[in-house]
């Protein structure tokens, strides 16, 4: 299969693939789209299955921080990078010099940033060969690193959710499954437990776990287990494609707010958790408060409390989704799409505009 005709590619800028011998370095780079601004978006290194998977991963991600951009009203494009690799065996500095080799090749087409995976230390090193590298701020709270305001921001697109869904915004006593707790989503599980919310988790690493239970009283249930709870809401914060035909028909929960890139397996179950009466809180609008964070750091006078302000109006925008859809019969996910292509100049967007104005 060609990259013109793979199911992930959309209209694709450019998309570059690298390997270098020394080093062990196999990885890609996704520029979606760059109509707004230069593409910005992670550096995930992540044990792929084959390079197939590596592909449809960097392709639907890189367009999702396009549309994740357009939403958080940034001058931004959208882009992203994989390395395969097992980040916990395989990464080592020579493979992240090579990367910074690599993102040079795109002469700032492309910024990359911390991402599942990699890390602030990591950024420095790949940082060590290429200009294009940002979340790398000395001297503040959390040295650049955007997994904080990642999870504040998944918090309070949260709290929108459950305003919408159930009229309330006193989190105590709702019931929430975290499927990952990572970086961003430990932050989340934290942030919920504190606002008095029960929780259960799973991952796939038992540290992290461990690290929930102890820490936060969260309950531990299996990877399976997590979909099947009666819980209020569920919260995805691992890797995509996880709400597909099996999972959405043994969810129990009334909504889903989370922090992981591409949550729907396919455009289609946006519609299924509709028809099931699940609010959807489209992932790149509710999980952009890293992104956020990071384009702060690009400007002059990196000023926190500006970043906290932008982040609040996640809820905001959450907020205005969810009422569009409800007006509309829409889905939440086809709202937020066509809102951020209206922002990026999507081609198709603009043709079906100016074909309506005639």
């Amino acid at each position: 299969m060609s990259i013109f005709s793979h199911p992930a590619y959309d209209k694709h800028e450019q998309v570059a693939f690298y390997q270098d011998a020394s080093s062990g370095l196999k990885a890609i780079i996704a520029v979606h789209n760059t109509n707004l601004g230069p593409s910005l978006g992670g550096c995930r290194m992540w044990p792929y299955a084959d390079d197939g998977e590596a592909l449809n991963d960097v392709l639907r991600l890189s367009r999702g921080m396009t549309y994740k951009s357009a939403m958080a009203g940034l001058r931004l494009g959208g882009g992203k990078s994989v390395i395969i690799g097992d980040p916990r065996k395989q990464k080592t500095p020579e493979l992240l010099r090579a990367m910074g080799d690599f993102i040079n090749t795109l002469s700032g087409r492309y910024i990359t940033a911390e991402d599942s995976g990699t890390s602030v230390e990591d950024m420095h090193i790949i940082g060590e060969h290429t200009e294009y590298v940002s979340g790398l701020i000395e001297g503040s709270e959390h040295g650049g690193d955007p997994s904080p305001s990642t999870a504040y921001g998944v918090f309070v697109g949260l709290k929108a959710a459950v305003e919408h869904r159930w009229g309330k915004s006193d989190l105590n006593g709702l019931k929430v499954s975290v499927q990952g707790v990572g970086n961003v989503g430990f932050r989340l599980a934290k942030l919920l437990r504190e606002a008095g919310a029960e929780l259960y988790v799973t991952d796939i690493f038992q540290d992290n776990v461990d690290r929930a239970v102890n820490e936060l009283d969260a309950k531990a249930v299996n990877a399976e287990e997590i979909f099947d709870l009666d819980v209020d809401l569920f919260a995805p914060c691992a890797m995509g494609a996880i709400l597909n035909d099996d999972t959405i028909a043994r969810l129990r929960a009334g909504a889903i707010a989370g922090a992981a890139n591409n949550q729907l397996a396919e455009e289609r179950h946006a519609e299924v958790l509709r028809e099931k009466g699940i609010l959807y809180s489209p992932d790149y609008v509710i999980n952009a408060g890293g992104i956020i964070d990071v384009y702060y750091q690009q400007q002059a006078g990196y000023d926190p409390q500006r970043v906290q302000e932008h982040i609040e109006t996640i809820g905001v925008t959450m907020q205005e989704v969810f009422q569009r859809a409800e007006e509309t019969g829409q889905t939440t996910a086809h709202v937020a799409d066509r809102v951020a292509e209206e922002r990026f100049g999507h081609e198709d967007t603009v043709k079906k505009t100016d074909s309506a104005a005639a």
